[in-house]
């Protein structure tokens, strides 16, 4: 069975800038130290985790009680012209899972690719093809963990939110992984109000059901954005995104499951976001 979660946990993206010594176990520490208690391990320059780390990481994150995420390698592309390329991506977005089922992650999340000429349709087929062979084979191997496709931010990628929950849809062990401030820059700034970020929530539970509302892997960031969407990660305060009316409705629905803050400073967001969250009755 795959874990589920009781509640919101919220965490950074990587190890906190304010760790003495910069290793995932240490990062895991230092996160709890903070009052936070969720952290991604960022592969997304590739896979530096040997399995006795990867233990060892598991171990401290159970003693601190923190849950871990990972975030595959930037370089996947599902989509590409070129079969080698493809069959690299998905060899990461597989190998991401497995060394973050050694180290006791929860969740991976991954890029899916870019459309090229393909249409959505295609497109999406095409993902959702590649997704149920690298459940299958992880399935096979005895490694559970969820594996998330992610709302991307750039109009010139896979991962609409319609997109990213037909994808999902049905296939074991697999869910979306809702980026809001990509969603904000994929629309050009239209989802940024209460009303928008409830009926997010609305889609998803319409399409997944409850348990998508009880079992979410969130990003959340300030964000830059420009005619193609997506142009760069901000802190929360240089950027218009409306975080805390998300975070609002985050509490609202009772969400459960883990918020990771992507903002370039890291735990100094993830507490503001934390600290909102705890401040608020449901």
């Amino acid at each position: 069975m795959l874990r589920r979660l009781s509640k919101l946990h919220i965490g950074t993206a990587g190890v906190p800038h304010s760790t003495p010594k910069k290793t995932t176990p240490e990062g895991v520490k230092r996160v709890a130290e903070l009052g936070l208690d969720a952290m991604e391990i960022e592969f997304v320059r590739g896979i530096r985790m040997s399995p006795s780390l990867a233990q060892k990481t598991r171990e401290v994150a159970l003693e601190y009680g923190v849950v871990l995420t990972v975030h595959a390698p930037y370089y996947i592309n599902l989509l590409s012209n070129d079969e080698s390329k493809v069959k690299a991506s998905i060899k990461r977005i597989l190998d991401s899972a497995r060394i973050g089922y050694l180290a006791g992650a929860w969740s991976v999340t991954f890029h899916p690719g870019y459309y090229g000429k393909l249409k959505s349709e295609e497109a999406v087929a095409r993902v959702r093809k590649y997704l149920i062979e690298i459940t299958k084979q992880l399935i096979n191997s005895g490694i559970r963990i969820w594996v998330r496709p992610e709302v991307m931010g750039g109009l010139a990628e896979v991962g609409a939110l319609e997109e990213i929950l037909e994808i999902v849809d049905g296939v074991e062990m697999a869910a979306p992984c809702i980026d809001f401030a990509h969603l904000y820059a994929r629309t050009l700034g239209e989802y940024n109000t209460y009303e928008h970020y409830r009926r997010v929530l609305e889609i998803i539970e319409e399409r997944l059901g409850r348990e998508a509302l009880d079992n979410m892997h969130i990003h959340v960031s300030g964000m830059e954005f420009g005619r193609r969407g997506e142009k760069r990660h901000l802190n929360l305060n240089e950027s218009s995104f409306n975080w805390e009316e998300l975070v609002r409705v985050l509490k609202e629905f009772r969400i459960k499951g883990v918020l990771i803050c992507e903002s370039p400073n890291l735990e100094e967001d993830a507490l503001k976001i934390k600290r909102l969250y705890d401040s608020l009755k449901t």
